[in-house]
């Protein structure tokens, strides 16, 4: 008697381990999509950025900019609250803003580029105000999925980067 009730304890066991298993595992996707990209930068189906002024696009999901969106966080907050650029303030993270710069920081290349080498909003010199982010500390499919989050706040978040939220 004993034996069996030990076997039926231990199938319930295993039975719920599998279903649990199971269930983590196909939890959907968008679990890990942050609430702020779902409402306002409206990415609930991939979108397409470009890359470069060439018309070159690339397809970022709500999980590409929810990472953005952490990377974003942990690295550019201290200077980059809701767009603005507190060490100075004239040069946001606005659409209009990142266009007009030199070279223009309005498309994913010209944003990852500004990340690598970071340079004055005329391009005539080395800035120190952000720091020069390698290879090997962000690798080339992260460090555009931090470029395609600013892109996409530039482009549809409430208030994003300008002076009257």
């Amino acid at each position: 008697m004993l034996p069996r009730r030990l076997l039926s304890i231990r199938y319930l066991i295993i039975t719920l381990i599998a279903v649990f298993s199971f269930l983590s595992i196909s939890a959907p996707a968008h679990a890990d999509v942050d609430k702020y990209v779902r409402r306002y930068l409206k990415a609930t189906d991939p979108i397409s950025l470009d890359m470069d002024k060439q018309g070159n696009t690339k397809l970022f999901s709500e999980e590409d900019l929810s990472t953005g969106k952490e990377l974003f966080e942990k690295n550019c907050l201290n200077c980059h609250v809701g767009g603005e650029t507190l060490p100075f303030p004239p040069v946001s993270l606005a659409l209009d803003t990142l266009a007009g710069a030199s070279p223009p920081r309005d498309n994913i290349n010209g944003i990852v580029n500004f990340l690598r080498q970071p340079m004055t909003y005329d391009g005539s010199e080395d800035t120190y105000w952000c720091r020069e982010v390698t290879e090997y500390w962000m690798p080339q499919e992260t460090i555009e999925k931090l470029a395609a989050f600013v892109l996409r706040a530039a482009q549809e978040a409430p208030g994003w980067g300008v002076e009257k939220f």
